[in-house]
């Protein structure tokens, strides 16, 4: 198996453009996990009218194939990540996933993966371990403007207020609840631009790697 990064936070926090980052840095294959659950979460609503259904859900996750997966800027609206957050909590729909994940790990020419239990499920091994967050403020403005980029004009309080119920359904979740594992470099991005952010992250791989090579 090859080097794994594994990176995860809450939602906006900046963890997916700073894997892509480190993914073409570094020269790995970079899987979003987040994408998993939006598409789950599309299909299950779309199968559903509106109401995702637990079974559905599950059957959803397990037919799951790169192939069928959306594009990505048809899984980026506020409805769709609400209902990535709740397809999120089910079990079934994790597990299903769960071997989606590791075999993309095992990527023989190394991997980053980013989500919100990489390094403590998903990949409890990985190489190196990020946890990006940044304040709930933060993160709602952030997430704000990218809806506004998309044609999704939602006030900045109704963000915040998805972005807060979000952080609850995920970090209490009782399957694979987000948290930061014991052994994951913090890197709060609430005052860092974008640049810096990266440059943080890519001084932490650097460093992980040179102690593999030696």
């Amino acid at each position: 198996m090859g080097f794994i990064v594994a990176i995860d936070g809450p939602a906006a926090s900046g963890k997916g453009t700073i894997a892509r980052a480190m993914a073409e840095r570094f020269g790995l294959a970079h899987l979003d996990t987040g994408t998993l659950y939006r598409a789950v979460g599309k299909r299950a609503l779309e199968q559903g009218r509106g109401i995702i259904d637990e079974g559905v859900a599950e059957l959803v996750a397990r037919e799951l194939t790169p192939e069928t997966i959306p594009e990505e800027a048809a899984l980026r609206s506020a409805l769709v990540s609400s209902a990535a957050s709740r397809v999120a909590a089910l079990p079934a729909v994790r597990e299903a996933l769960l071997q989606f994940q590791r075999g993309f790990a095992a990527h023989e020419g190394g991997a980053v993966l980013d989500g919100r239990d990489i390094g403590t499920v998903v990949c409890p091994d990985a190489d190196v371990k990020l946890f990006v967050t940044a304040s709930p403020d933060t993160r709602a403005r952030r997430r704000a403007v990218e809806l506004a980029a998309s044609g999704e004009d939602i006030g900045f309080e109704q963000v915040l207020s998805d972005i807060r119920a979000r952080d609850a359904r995920d970090s209490s979740r009782t399957d694979a609840p987000m948290k930061k594992a014991a052994d994951a470099h913090l890197l709060d991005t609430t005052e860092l631009d974008i640049d810096s952010a990266v440059a943080k992250a890519a001084e932490i791989i650097e460093q992980a790697l040179t102690r593999a090579r030696e």
